[in-house]
């Protein structure tokens, strides 16, 4: 964690260190959103958009990512390829379309192996209205990646 810092504000998402954090980002999950991603990754169960309201797919957890990088790290992903490498999500409760919640994480661990740095964050879901954890979600990203690593010079 930065010196005298408790948020990664301004700089890119490769500039982020263990203890930084990221959030809280209110946000209502709108039916609109439900749609589109569910449209783009060809998830085409009616329980997403249409069963009582519909509610979020599991994945749509990594949009919440990106809400979190843009609101902390609005000068983007850095001078390199981020790659979203690993991620843990588990549910602790249905999310419906038109709740109003709050994603918040922190960054655990910033570490090099075989050459790539990985950044990993925790984050948690809560339902605005009585703070209910909805979603823990555990995310790994190598933020060094130049497409070079391993071949000979």
């Amino acid at each position: 964690m930065r010196e005298n810092e408790d948020v990664a504000v301004g700089g890119y998402t490769s500039d982020l260190e263990p203890g930084d954090v990221l959030g809280p980002v209110e946000y209502t999950l709108s039916p609109f959103v439900v749609r589109e991603y569910c449209h783009a990754v060809e998830l085409h169960n009616d329980v997403f958009q249409h069963t009582k309201g519909g509610m979020m797919p599991p994945t749509l957890i990594h949009l919440d990512k990106l809400r979190l990088y843009r609101h902390a790290c609005p000068k983007g992903t850095g001078p390199h390829a981020r790659i979203h490498y690993e991620y843990d999500a588990t549910f602790h409760a249905p999310v419906p379309v038109g709740e109003r919640l709050s994603v918040g994480g922190r960054v655990a661990e910033r570490f090099v192996k075989r050459g790539r740095t990985h950044v990993v964050i925790d984050m948690e879901l809560r339902a605005v209205s009585d703070n209910r954890l909805l979603i823990s979600y555990r995310d790994t990203v190598l933020i060094s990646y130049t497409g070079t690593e391993g071949k000979a010079a």
